[in-house]
């Protein structure tokens, strides 16, 4: 029977097969050539200490234990062409799980998604980066895959309690991610590995009989007596269903007018914004590491931080080691900035949002909007950095202990952001208190990570889109809005999830609650 065994071993034991073996042989006390295979379980990295270590989960299969490499395999879906209709609104992670989940039940997915296909967003991102033109249906939040799919591909999360974290991972390692996923205590697919996946996964949805309808924008819901009777798209038409699953992202502020609009009720949701701040990655990884050359067997570090600065959090978010910085823009005349990384995570600088955690109360200047006050805060944000960047998609820019002296940079060096910046002092992107709340935390984080507060660091503002300013209430028990029959608010735009795993876990919780009452 295989063993189970807990350990620490080098990174240059983890790294190499062999050596791993001669390391299980002298735990167990046999020889190496007892040893059969041997199968991680689960790896993270122990880096509290000057000696680093990985920690692994594992287990041994001895000589003469039967070991099959497990293939993972995609559940048996079923040809839905002829079966019952349900539309999904939006093609992110909620919105394809969902589609997944649904088809998995026996019922017809019609996915309706306002950007391009991952292949055709491509030409918006360069024309954003380039030529500083925000496409408003096609840009790093909307398009196939969604905001995920070209801003890292990032799979942790600490949501275990709302679903099966594991089915999530393993149905993308199906659709071709790397394992690893499986067994990394920090899960990562990368940009430049995610989008095939998502292409296979739309594929798989049409193959059996789901529809995916891409350049199709939600402009209104028909309603009856408070039930769903199905959507009207941007050119008139309309897709009747009586069950829809709303799961159009965080930053869909067309479809949170609409809904306001049409007094379907809705309400100001807390959320976090503040700066992106970019290192270089070797800076980082000293601090991180403890020491001057990370070398072959170590991935460039992540850092993790929080403090509480004047009563709030601040802390860093959607952090990217080896990673970029990207226009995140969704409308033309603002400026937003998010992180990504490569598979590899091989590029030379590090950036994190580092973020304050907002009040409803700090919306008041906005109380007209009603629920959407806290929207028309970060929308106030995002305008004005674009002014001060010159009106293009160049970002508002401050060296790091620059901005903790309320002194405007002499200089920016070349950071990875490719539309550029433009020196600013930063206090005038933000309110006075969030600007206050700033420079005081990163002076705790320099006190904490030695060497953090640096003018080697370059500040870039906003990181406005850290999660929904908006909540589409819904009844905790059936997942249906608690006015509007038939409409299944979900995922981030929601306010219902953070990120891809706990987005999907939605969109499949949704379609559950959606199966239960047509599936007799």
């Amino acid at each position: 029977m295989p063993k189970e065994l807990l350990t620490q071993v080098s990174p240059e034991v983890a790294a190499n097969e062999q050596l791993l073996k001669d390391h299980f042989a002298k735990l167990l006390r046999v020889a190496p050539r007892e040893i059969h295979h041997l199968v991680i379980q689960k790896r993270s990295i122990d880096a509290r200490q000057k000696a680093i270590k990985i920690n692994l989960k594992v287990l041994v299969f001895f000589q003469g234990e039967a070991f099959t490499l497990q293939k993972k395999e995609l559940p048996n879906y079923k040809n839905v062409e002829n079966a019952r209709e349900v539309i999904v609104v939006g093609a992110g992670p909620a919105g394809l799980f969902a589609a997944l989940q649904l088809i998995e039940l026996g019922l017809k997915p019609i996915v309706v998604e306002r950007g391009k296909d991952v292949r055709g967003r491509r030409r918006d991102l360069k024309a954003i980066n380039v030529d500083h033109i925000v496409n408003e249906d096609s840009n790093y939040c909307f398009g196939e895959g969604g905001a995920g799919t070209y801003s890292d591909g990032k799979l942790y999360t600490r949501s275990k309690k709302r679903g099966d974290v594991n089915r999530i991972l393993e149905l993308f390692v199906a659709f071709g991610a790397s394992e690893d996923i499986l067994i990394d205590a920090h899960p990562h697919i990368g940009t430049n590995k995610l989008p095939q996946i998502i292409q296979d996964i739309r594929e798989k949805i049409i193959e059996m009989g789901g529809k995916v309808l891409f350049e199709t924008r939600l402009t209104d819901i028909l309603i009856k007596q408070n039930e769903v009777q199905g959507i009207v798209t941007q050119n008139g038409d309309r897709i009747l269903a009586n069950h829809i699953i709303l799961a159009t992202g965080h930053s869909a502020r067309d479809i949170f007018e609409l809904l306001d609009r049409n007094k379907i009720f809705i309400e100001a949701k807390p959320f976090a914004l503040g700066v992106r701040a970019e290192h270089p990655q070797t800076l980082i990884d000293r601090i991180q590491y403890s020491c001057d050359y990370r070398g072959d067997y170590l991935p460039p570090s992540p850092y993790a931080i929080v403090k509480q600065v004047g009563g709030r959090g601040i802390y860093s978010f959607c952090m990217c080691p080896g990673g970029v910085i990207a226009p995140c823009a969704t409308s033309p005349g603002e400026v937003v900035t998010n992180g990504w990384s490569p598979s590899k995570r091989d590029q030379a600088t590090a950036n994190s949002g580092i973020v304050v955690e907002l009040k409803l109360e700090d919306f008041k200047p906005f109380a007209k909007f009603g629920a959407l006050a806290g929207m028309e805060f970060q929308k106030s944000i995002e305008q004005k950095a674009w002014h001060l960047a010159g009106q293009t998609q160049k970002v508002p820019a401050q060296r790091m202990v620059d901005f903790t002296q309320s002194k405007v940079s002499t200089s920016i060096p070349k950071t990875s952001y490719v539309p550029g910046t433009t020196s600013v002092e930063m206090g005038a992107v933000f309110p006075g208190f969030l600007s206050q709340i700033l420079r005081e935390g990163f002076s705790e984080f320099g006190k904490s990570m030695k060497g953090y507060l640096t003018n080697e660091a370059v500040l870039h503002a906003p990181e406005s889109r850290t999660s929904s300013p908006v909540r589409i209430p819904r009844n905790s028990d059936t997942l249906e809005h608690v006015q509007i029959k038939g409409l299944y608010p979900c995922g981030e735009g929601a306010g219902y999830a953070g990120g891809i795993i706990s987005a999907a876990i939605d969109g499949e919780q949704c379609a559950l609650k959606i199966g239960a009452l047509l599936i007799k």
